[in-house]
């Protein structure tokens, strides 16, 4: 049976990155900083069906020691380093602690695999936010970088040294440049979120207005079930490499209010807001990627679109506020925390 090391085991993906790899039969561990709200942190794993079916280690992505241990107790096969602080917004309040985690924490994780572990496969989770100010209309692997964000910045240094492991000392070790990839465990914090949890609200009346930022800013939207499966290939590819993973379709936060409206009947114009508040000190406008070598060499293609991603994440808010007592839905205390 292969072992597997998921950090950010909490979060959007590494929950149901774990839920991929159980089903294919994997002994997975996850790592988990303890804290004060350990007895709630676990929510996505638990909705998923799985947090009693994984192995949650104590440790910290800035402590080396801790890093070096679990890989020589573990001696996983495969390691996906997943955890980060992912809110861009909370990346220009906390640059030094982004850059810690997300950044050199990566580089903890690659220099305990490298000692302790280095036959183990790796995968590092890059973000399409490296690309910033983009320097091409359509992003692949060979676009320039442009980081417009501590996160992005961060994103990049552990992108790179990631590369410069596989080079230097030859291991296992791919980075999947993700865009945008969302679901019903998708921070209340992130866009996404914030809109089919607003539309929610609104429909059953518990809230008047939803407040937004920039609306015109375009992502390329797709389902996180979707993007851990092409986490899963890179790793099982005989020789190690970079992939974007991309729908190929850009869409404005305007135009996914009008969806999450539309989908219960609502038109958004009566209730959307904007504030400056929520625009970022250097605005992302427009990420559209192309994952080719994705469909070439790994067989990858989304397959839930963005209108179904999208009516599965308003039905999903309106069944966790109708049924709060009832239904052990992520709260958004919860929902908050881990990566995605």
């Amino acid at each position: 049976m292969k072992k597997a090391l998921v950090t950010g085991i909490t979060g959007q993906d590494g929950a149901y990155l774990s839920q991929l790899l159980l089903d294919k039969g994997y002994e997975v561990y996850g790592l988990l900083r303890r804290s004060a709200s350990a007895d709630v942190i676990g929510e996505r794993l638990r909705w998923l069906g799985v947090i009693d079916r994984v192995k949650l280690i104590d440790g910290d992505l800035g402590d080396l020691s801790s890093a070096i241990r679990i890989m020589q107790t573990v001696q996983p096969d495969e390691v996906y380093n997943l955890a980060a602080q992912s809110f861009v917004h909370a990346s220009w309040q906390q640059p030094l602690l982004t850059g810690a985690i997300t950044g050199l924490g990566a580089v903890n994780i690659l220099e305990a695999v490298r000692i302790a572990r280095p036959e183990a496969r790796f995968y590092q989770a890059s973000s399409s936010e490296m690309f910033g100010k983009i320097q091409e209309k359509v992003q692949n692997e060979r676009t320039p970088f442009y980081p417009r964000s501590p996160y992005a910045a961060a994103k990049l240094y552990a992108h790179w040294m990631t590369v410069n492991y596989r080079e230097s000392f030859g291991l296992h070790a791919s980075s999947g440049i993700l865009f945008n990839h969302e679901s019903p465990l998708r921070g209340i914090e992130f866009v996404t979120r914030r809109v089919t949890d607003g539309v929610a609200r609104i429909k059953l009346g518990m809230a008047r207005e939803l407040t937004l930022g920039n609306l015109d800013a375009t992502r390329d939207w797709g389902h996180a079930r979707d993007y851990v499966q092409a986490m899963w290939l890179m790793v099982q590819q005989g020789t190690p490499d970079d992939y974007v993973v991309a729908t190929g379709r850009t869409t404005s936060i305007r135009e996914l209010a009008r969806m999450a409206f539309a989908h219960v009947g609502l038109d958004w114009r009566d209730f959307v807001r904007t504030s400056p508040e929520l625009l970022r000190p250097a605005e992302v406008d427009v990420l559209l990627g192309d994952a080719s070598k994705a469909r070439q060499r790994l067989g990858w293609a989304p397959t839930v679109t963005l209108e179904e991603l999208v009516a599965e994440m308003v039905e999903a808010d309106l069944a966790r506020h109708r049924s709060r007592t009832l239904v052990q839905l992520p709260s958004e205390a919860t929902l908050a925390e881990g990566t995605g």
